[in-house]
């Protein structure tokens, strides 16, 4: 594998103290050497209208595009809102794959984990999702999946994971994702 493979880390949610996020951070903390993670913000995004392609392209799309752009895989962490990805997350799946014909995320790598305070630990949200990432050519981990249920017993008051057993699956998971970008990498050259 590359030294420091970039990958894209996208948090479907804003909220402050997010359990996305923390999963996120965590994960990325326990991700092999050769993976190096850019948390890629989503919250400043103008709603995707295409009336605003061409001459009047808001500067928040083409700093996020370019950032995508610049990856070599993307992790996806969100909690599921209404059975779905929040629409934040949506938003920024579809300006990163727009202009058509142009979208930043086709061919990358990908990987979901999802996040959730209950006990089916985001399922929709995660199904969901992957179906706009093969939509996008995003080449999805399929093994080993990953839901996070139960989020909010996992993390200490200052954000830090406590749970033994998520921080050694989140470190399998994360090893699996650097396989799954190297095995990519190899089949598509």
């Amino acid at each position: 594998m590359n030294p420091k493979t970039k990958v894209a880390v996208l948090v479907g949610s804003l909220r402050s103290g997010s359990l996305s996020r923390q999963v996120a951070k965590a994960a990325v903390a326990l991700a092999p050497p050769q993976l190096g993670s850019e948390f890629v913000e989503i919250g400043a995004l103008p709603l995707y209208n295409p009336d605003l392609e061409g001459d009047k392209v808001p500067a928040a799309w083409t700093a996020f595009r370019s950032a995508v752009a610049g990856t070599d895989a993307v992790l996806f962490v969100t909690p599921e809102y209404n059975r779905s990805v929040p629409g934040v997350l949506k938003n920024a799946i579809d300006v990163g794959s727009r202009p058509y014909g142009h979208s930043v995320w086709s061919g990358k790598p990908g990987a979901v984990i999802s996040v959730s305070p209950g006990a089916l630990a985001a399922f929709g949200a995660n199904h969901h999702l992957r179906q706009s990432l093969v939509f996008l050519d995003v080449l999805p981990m399929q093994q080993p999946e990953a839901y996070i249920g139960g989020a909010s017993g996992l993390f200490d008051a200052g954000g830090a994971l406590v749970n033994d057993a998520t921080r050694e699956f989140l470190g399998k998971f994360m090893a699996s994702f650097a396989g799954w970008i190297e095995r990519v990498r190899r089949d598509t050259r």
